[in-house]
């Protein structure tokens, strides 16, 4: 983990964030190579989720051709969303801090956190420990809206995207003219005031989501449930993530939050993780009717196995939801349907990190002199890679640098792509590896006389010539299009 992290700064996909002020804990900036590599991410979701959502087969007996439509939602909402949700209440971790070092871990995270205290000991084993009891701590970011500050003013920084599909439901319903079953997509930032940020850019207190608000019959829900489930595992597995470092594992009854009727989480072995453990990359959620209806008539609890409206002793609602109407009118049958909600909800970050860790590889390869070298490589899906192609001119002379300003200009157009002429042939090949650019074109004094160019392929290091009219069929080829 520490040569990705490493690899990473060098090349420009993260930075820390502030970092000439020596950074703040759990923020990160995305560089050049890092943009463009989160970017092909959330394209390639939206496209396969959004735009082709109905290219494969849908659960037997339901609609072969469903609709899918986005939305993009403001970070700061009304306070009394998040109170009717129950973010408000329950969206909290138990903290504990020690009196003695000033630390603060987690305390469902004791026996894995480390003491700051040296020699490192887990939290409560220095003699000098003095830990306080577990008490809530609450995970939304508090900011004002208005010109004071008080407690009329407060609002929070959104903690998920799904929350603004679900007040808009029939806003969508009005101008979308969707029937069920459909989806709400997103894509947005979020904000957890996090107690302990780690791992790299796993745990972090400002990340992006990729989320699909998916509504459905009642009697239809647990077929969609797993159709998403298994289509979001065959995502991931269809751009890299090998099938054993990836896994679907579904929730215990006793892991299952109070509203939902099934969640799995899709599961990667991040290298920071000791062998054999799996940190979660993305859940898909059954959650029933709790978040439409929670909306419409306030902040739910279980009682007695049943969702209810959570009561102060004078009766009313502790926290009343819009009182606005969000059931679906279906005009076949006449009935009124609180839809079903299942929710695959990804994090662009954790989705980035993942592939890069998948990608990292070191071999050895021979230089231009034949000699074994030691080679870092990302060999990363063409889709996600952040440069398609490089093109690279033998020598800066002869004409070579002009004719491959040319073959680059013409790729520029369609794709993102490098040119590069500092440095050795070898050291630029290297170069590229590392960035996980599948392709270079070199164009040397063969180029001059016959119109080839020479095509190196990222993984193999094979190389072969082609005809440089050719090389944009190629790579749309190779790239898919």
């Amino acid at each position: 983990m520490d040569k990705i992290v490493a690899l990473c700064k060098r090349r420009g996909f993260i930075f820390p964030s502030s970092e000439i002020y020596g950074g703040i804990g759990g923020f990160w900036d995305y560089g050049p190579l890092g943009v463009e590599l989160k970017r092909n991410v959330r394209e390639a979701w939206w496209q396969d989720m959004v735009l082709r959502h109905d290219d494969t087969t849908p659960p037997p007996g339901m609609p072969s051709a469903y609709a899918m439509v986005g939305i993009e939602t403001s970070i700061i909402m009304h306070p009394q969303v998040w109170k009717a949700s129950g973010h408000y209440d329950l969206f909290h971790d138990m903290l504990v801090d020690c009196r003695h070092c000033k630390a603060r871990f987690r305390a469902d995270q004791l026996a894995s956190s480390q003491c700051p205290e040296k020699p490192s000991k887990r939290p409560g084993e220095h003699t000098t420990c003095d830990l306080t009891p577990p008490r809530e701590f609450n995970l939304m970011f508090k900011t004002y809206v208005g010109a004071l500050v008080d407690p009329e003013s407060e609002a929070y920084l959104r903690p998920e995207t799904a929350q603004g599909m679900f007040v808009n439901f029939r806003n969508v319903l009005a101008t979308a003219r969707v029937k069920l079953p459909f989806g709400i997509a997103q894509i947005g930032k979020s904000f957890r005031n996090e107690i302990t940020p780690r791992y790299f850019t796993y745990r972090s207190r400002e990340f992006e989501q990729m989320e699909i608000e998916f509504f459905c019959r009642p009697e239809e829900s647990r077929a969609w449930y797993e159709y998403w489930r298994d289509r979001r595992l065959r995502w991931y597995v269809s751009l890299g993530l090998r099938s054993d470092r990836v896994r679907l594992r579904e929730h215990s009854p006793e892991e299952l939050s109070h509203y939902s009727c099934g969640t799995a989480d899709i599961e990667y072995a991040f290298p920071f993780l000791p062998e054999g453990e799996f940190g979660e990359l993305e859940g898909i959620a059954h959650r029933g009717d709790f978040d439409l209806r929670s909306h419409m008539e306030g902040k739910l609890v279980r009682q007695g196995g049943e969702l209810v409206v959570e009561r102060g002793p004078d009766g009313k609602p502790v926290h009343p939801g819009s009182g606005k109407d969000l059931t679906y009118f279906d005009e076949e049958t006449g009935e009124r349907i609180v839809p079903h909600v299942i929710e695959p909800s990804a994090g662009v970050d954790r989705s980035v990190l993942a592939f890069l860790c998948e990608a990292y590889d070191e071999d050895v390869i021979p230089d231009e002199k034949g000699v074994p070298q030691p080679r870092v490589v990302l060999r990363l899906h063409p889709r996600l890679a952040p440069v398609k192609a490089a093109v690279l001119p033998l020598i800066r002379k002869e004409g070579m640098p002009e004719v491959a300003l040319e073959l680059y200009r013409e790729l520029k157009r369609s794709w993102n792509v490098d040119y590069d002429d500092k440095g050795s042939i070898g050291r630029r090949y290297r170069r590229q590896d590392e960035c996980g650019t599948p392709y270079c074109f070199t164009v040397d004094g063969q180029t001059l006389s016959d119109g080839t160019v020479t095509v190196r392929d990222r993984d193999t290091t094979r190389q072969e010539r082609i005809r440089m009219v050719d090389v944009p069929g190629f790579l749309r080829e190779r790239l898919g299009g």
